[in-house]
This record gives C-alpha cells, structure tokens and sequence, in this order.
C-alpha cells in the first residue's frame, strides 16, 4: 500500500499566510526524504484557515526543489478555468519534471458563494457541464479533439508524447461514477465524509472502462490522520481540528488554533455534539493504530493507494506525526 501526502497550507494562529506557504514547501521536502509516493496541494479561496488558492504555481516550485516525489494538485477547481489553460499549464508543469506531475481534478466551489461569483460568475451555473469540461481538458492534454470540434486545430503547448497523470477526486459517486466511464483514476476524500467511501470505490472497480490512458482502475482514498508517541498526546494534538470542525459547522472562518487556545476553550454540549460527529472523519492515535486503521479502510475500499491529510495546532508536531507515519510504515514493510 503507498502513502502519500495531502496539503492545504494551514495558517495557525499567529503564523501569516506566506509562512504556511513555505512549511508546505518544507513539508514537501520532508517528504520526499520520508519515501511518500507524491504530494498534493489543495485549492481554497478566500478562507482564513488555508494559504494556497493556486497549487499549480505552489506545484511549480515544490517540483523543483524536491527530487523523487510526484507532485501534484488535490485538485484544480476545474469549473473556475479554460480547459485549453489547464492543459497548457500540466503540459509545461510535465515538461519541466518529466513523469512526476499529476493533475487532480475537483468540481467542488472551494469557498463561499461569493467568493464563487468573483472568481467567475458562470462558474458554477451549470454542473451538468463537468463532464464536458473534463472531457475537453484530456483531449487538449491527448491531443485528441475530433475533426469536427471547433477547437480541432488548437493544440496546448508545449507538445510532447507525454502528459500527466490525471485524477477524477470526489467525495460522492458523482466523481466516481464519470472516473470509471472515462477510464481516469479515482480518488475519494474521506477527510470530507467518512460514510460510503469503501461502496463508491468498489463501485467505481466494478463500472470502470479501460481507456487510453489507464488500461485498469487505481482508487485512492484521502484521509485526516494524527500520529503521536502515545494515544493521549495524539488525542490532545487533535484539538485544533475539533475546534476548525466546529468553526465549519458553525459558520465561522478563523486561522487554525493552536494547541493551547484549542484546550482552553470552553465548549457547550452543542459543540462537544458537533466535535464527536466529526471525528469520524478523521484517524487519531499511536502510529501503529492509525496505520492500522488506514490499512482496514484501504483494505474496504479496494483502495490502491492511501493520501493523509495532517493539520495540528504547530507545524513541528505535523511533521513529526508524517516522520512516525513513515516510520511505521517502512518497520511494517520490513517485519
């Protein structure tokens, strides 16, 4: 089972946006060392709590000061953006780092409705138009629009034999469901909702259709995961999350706490109601209970490939809960 990383440059109290932005890039860096598979970058708009509204200019520089590692997006907002863009941009980004780009494609806003609207007012008018604009982004990548498309002559530079891997990411059957039909890799978000993940992705298995690009299906899941030296300190590391769950809940967009301001706070049985539902969606615990739970999740899911998210009240203690990730892994993988 491979493990990988997802980032969303998390902004802690006290700390500004530029400074999230470059533990990302000090994340990324770590791991590659670590031995994780690639690293993704997400995109949100407008939110206090996250730093990174454009991976694929964050993609650019993580590439390039990192080795081995694939990097990639988790994902591009595709209803934001010309699909004849986004070809160019993954086709320069794999020019410049041959075989290590991924383009992850999502269709959700990323922020609030008005957000939506500034970024660009047609945005989201009409799903319906995601399978087209998914559609139209491959065959700029391939190469390959019909004759008859009005766009048959245009063609996304730079040109070459190679493009990026290319993954469908969701956290319902939407996604999974149009994955399979066009025979893209799939990619479940856990860490958004923690029912139905392993029947969407057995179901995108079993309705998958081979295409040029992917002969087979790959399924990954992405999932919210703490790791400390012991179960107690991992749970006391968790409280930040809990508290940025509740703000979600509640409608209130504020930089991530750190561990201390997170304990303090004085919460009502409402909130304690909340903070429980929403742990589920996420794996707290010793490094070997979390691998352990990420591999029966991976095991129910059919899943290829695991990605773990990690947010903590200070970036030391994030790194350190990938490092004990890792580390158990690679004495697992050894035993």
């Amino acid at each position: 089972m491979r493990l990988s990383v997802l980032d969303q440059s998390p902004i802690i109290r006290g700390t500004s946006p530029a400074e999230a932005v470059a533990r990302t890039v000090e994340l990324a860096q770590a791991a590659d060392a670590l031995g994780y598979h690639r690293f993704w970058l997400a995109e949100h708009h407008n939110t206090h709590a996250l730093g990174d509204p454009c991976p694929e200019i964050l993609l650019a520089h993580v590439a390039a000061v990192t080795n081995r590692i694939r990097v990639g997006t988790g994902g591009v907002l595709l209803p934001y953006y010309s699909a004849l863009k986004v070809a160019e941009t993954f086709r320069m980004l794999e020019a410049l780092h041959p075989g290590r780009i991924d383009l992850g494609i999502g269709r959700a806003p990323g922020s609030d409705g008005v957000t939506a609207q500034a970024l660009w007012s047609g945005a989201f008018y009409d799903f319906n138009q995601f399978p087209v604009h998914v559609q139209e982004t491959l065959a700029f990548l391939d190469d390959a629009l019909p004759d008859e498309h009005p766009y048959a002559r245009v063609k996304a530079m730079p040109a070459g034999p190679h493009s990026p891997e290319v993954w469908l990411l969701g956290s319902s059957d939407y996604s999974a469901t149009l994955a399979a039909y066009l025979g893209l890799r799939f990619a479940f978000a856990n860490f958004i909702t923690a029912r139905g993940g392993p029947e969407v992705t057995r179901a995108y298995r079993q309705g998958f259709r081979p295409s040029a690009r992917d002969t087979r299906p790959t399924a990954m899941i992405a999932v919210f995961a703490i790791c400390a030296a012991t179960e107690d300190e991992a749970q006391r590391l968790a409280a930040p999350m809990d508290l940025r769950r509740l703000h979600l809940a509640r409608g209130v967009d504020e930089p991530v706490a750190t561990t201390a301001e997170a304990l303090s706070r004085e919460y009502s049985p409402g909130d304690r109601e909340i903070i429980e539902r929403e742990r589920a969606r996420g794996i707290v615990g010793t490094p070997g209970q979390v691998l352990d739970r990420i591999a029966r999740l991976a095991d129910e899911s059919e899943a290829d490939e695991v990605m773990v998210l990690t947010i903590t009240g200070d970036y030391a203690t994030r790194l350190r809960s990938y490092e004990l990730l890792a580390e158990a892994a690679a004495t697992r993988c050894t035993a």
